[in-house]
């Protein structure tokens, strides 16, 4: 029988930050019919601080790589906070990553693999993987990388 994502997280040992406090006026997450809507979140780390930098300018891209991965610690955090119940998430719907990163930068979709890799390892190898879209931008507060992302739950 296959690990639920709560006993998978406690499996992987995966230590999740503080969840973050809505930076402007959104909600965190949003329930419609069976959907569920997580806004955008930046890397996290353990002492509540965000991790910032540029991906090719001032951080490289396995460390934009690893701030993708945090991220998706930092959203797993906000679903545990304010959905409570992360067990109820069937699979990842789609994913909609950002990258903070020099105009000549081209690498964005491996950037994002750290947060998608970090979802296949919790909701499954079918599950974790849902349809994607990987883009260059500036961020606010220079953080590298912004993740949203829809869930489907279950009924």
């Amino acid at each position: 029988m296959e690990l639920l994502p709560s006993q998978k997280i406690k499996k992987l040992d995966l230590k999740l930050p503080p969840a973050p406090k809505p930076a402007g006026l959104y909600n965190p997450l949003v329930i419609v019919g069976n959907l569920l809507y997580v806004s955008g979140q930046g890397p996290v780390k353990l002492d509540g601080s965000q991790m910032i930098g540029k991906v090719g300018k001032e951080i490289t891209a396995d460390e934009g790589k690893l701030a993708a991965r945090q991220v998706g610690l930092t959203m797993l955090s906000t679903i545990k906070e304010h959905f409570k119940d992360i067990d109820r998430i069937k699979r990842v719907v789609k994913v909609l990553g950002m990258v903070n990163c020099s105009m000549d930068f081209k690498d964005h979709p491996y950037v994002i693999n750290g947060f998608s890799e970090l979802m296949q390892d919790v909701f499954g190898e079918k599950s974790g993987v849902g349809a994607r879209s990987a883009v260059g931008n500036i961020l606010p507060r220079n953080i590298p990388v912004e993740v949203e992302a829809i869930f489907e739950l279950h009924s």
